[in-house]
């Protein structure tokens, strides 16, 4: 149904209900997502009439036929979607049709209309740098390392980030645990002008809401392909102000790029739709062949990484240093920094404790979380069959079993690795504990982690 009283319109799911204790006769009621959408006062009088089906239902139509879209159809469609026009079944529709078969124009198409149906954000800074990871691999939380170290040196890093779609943790997730991360726009503009960088959710500020309403229906279908992955992270970008970009792909037989050859196509993908939006693009392949640090979920992932600002003697050494190449790469996008000197700047502003105060004045800014979200108290061990080494770690069956235990729903839900490729191990020995917040959630990750590890040891 179309509910509205001319200012403001939304489409809605009718429910008639005839209990009384819910509401009177003759009144209409909204679900508070719904409500806040309307953004009318309790007590508006609305009229309400049957919606009218969307015209670019019929593009989407001969998509799913396998025609082309040229880029008015594709815009049309994203501003129906981004106004709620669509079902999740017709959002759902859509999708599939565009992971079966998409051009390089149609992606553009894409990208370009999914920016522009939002805000999107200005800043008073020539070079605005940001810094994004396809994913993929568990525990690679760089960011929240990256944006204090740039911020400490003087750069403009707004860092907005989705949830998590596939993985157990992402880093507005893993930074909720410190701080908060639904700033509102105003806000996030007030945060980065003081401390010249932000870590925060972008679904509150409205950039390319399209891309937010389509990945609540990606993470259910588990739709992750990299024509959209690619036009959703680029969308985001453009809509934040950003200048210039550098990816992460990591590259694994168990992450989402698997092979050199895929990561080369999908940064040639990258460099193309950048060249066409104006964005100066620095592509890196890292290793995605094991998880990354030692905490998978958000409380232990945040626990990583303040473990190796804090300069910590037992913080993860993988992550430090790739923390630290990243944030050098960033650091060479300043005309200031002479060529391969970016990576000394990087350890120099972490070493001397710099990037632990710009952090620490970041999660007071945004709003610290002075009551911490705990570790959950259901755990469960999974124990080498065998001796012998490590030789491998499937990252996505351990991307799964923390997803099962909670995470990253329950903050504090997740995996704590004790062991990684390389490490010599003996039978019985503890491979890593499965953390749950209830034995619900404990029991489905421990019974997939008794059906697979995800781990191999070979004696």
């Amino acid at each position: 149904m179309e509910i509205g009283n001319g200012e403001a319109t939304i489409l809605a799911t009718l429910a008639i209900v005839d209990d009384t204790c819910l509401l009177d006769p003759g009144t209409i009621g909204l679900g508070e997502q719904a409500f806040r959408r309307l953004g009318l006062p309790e007590g508006t009088e609305v009229t309400f009439r049957q919606a009218p089906v969307p015209h670019s239902l019929e593009y989407v139509r001969r998509k799913i036929d396998g025609d082309t879209l040229d880029d008015t159809e594709i815009a049309e469609i994203i501003k129906d979607i981004a106004g709620y026009r669509y079902s999740p079944m017709e959002i759902g529709a859509f999708l599939v049709a565009c992971a079966g078969f998409m051009t390089t124009q149609e992606t553009l198409a894409l990208t370009r209309a999914m920016a522009d149906v939002g805000r999107v954000m200005r800043w008073d800074a020539d070079i605005v740098v940001d810094k994004h990871c396809i994913g993929g691999t568990p525990g690679n939380r760089t960011s929240m390392i990256v944006v204090p170290i740039v911020a400490a040196h003087g750069l403009t890093m707004p860092k907005t980030s989705s949830r998590a779609i596939t993985s157990p943790s992402g880093t507005a997730d893993t930074m909720e645990v410190l701080a908060t991360v639904d700033l509102a726009e105003d806000r996030l503009a007030e945060v980065v002008r003081k401390e010249n960088a932000v870590l925060a959710w972008g679904g509150r500020v409205n950039l390319s809401p399209a891309d937010d309403v389509l990945i609540s229906v990606e993470r259910p279908l588990r739709i992750d392909t990299f024509e959209q992955m690619a036009a959703s992270i680029l969308s985001k970008k453009v809509a934040a102000g950003s200048t210039h970009l550098l990816i992460d792909i990591p590259v694994g037989p168990t992450a989402k790029v698997r092979s050199k050859r895929e990561a080369i196509r999908l940064r040639k993908l990258f460099e193309y739709l950048a060249g066409k939006l104006g964005l100066v693009l620095d592509v890196v392949f890292t290793d995605g062949s094991q998880p990354v640090g030692r905490g998978i979920g958000p409380v232990l992932e945040a626990r990583d990484v303040m473990a190796v600002l804090r300069n910590d003697a037992d913080a993860p050494i993988d992550l430090r240093d790739r923390a630290l190449m990243l944030a050098g790469r960033v650091l060479e996008f300043d005309p200031a920094i002479i060529g391969g000197r970016g990576y000394a700047r990087a350890m120099e502003l972490l070493g001397s404790g710099a990037a632990l105060k710009a952090m620490e004045r970041l999660i007071d800014a945004q709003g610290r979380r002075h009551s911490l979200p705990q570790v959950g108290g259901c755990h469960h061990d999974v124990c080498s069959l065998f001796e012998g080494t490590v030789i491998a770690i499937d990252c996505h069956m351990i991307a799964r079993i923390a997803r099962l235990a909670g995470a990253p729903m329950d903050k504090g839900a997740g995996i704590d690795l004790m062991h990684k490729v390389g490490d010599p191990v003996r039978r019985g020995e503890v491979l890593y504990r499965i953390h749950a917040h209830s034995e619900t959630g404990l029991a489905y990750a421990r019974d997939l982690a008794g059906a697979s590890s995800g781990y191999v040891v070979q004696s």
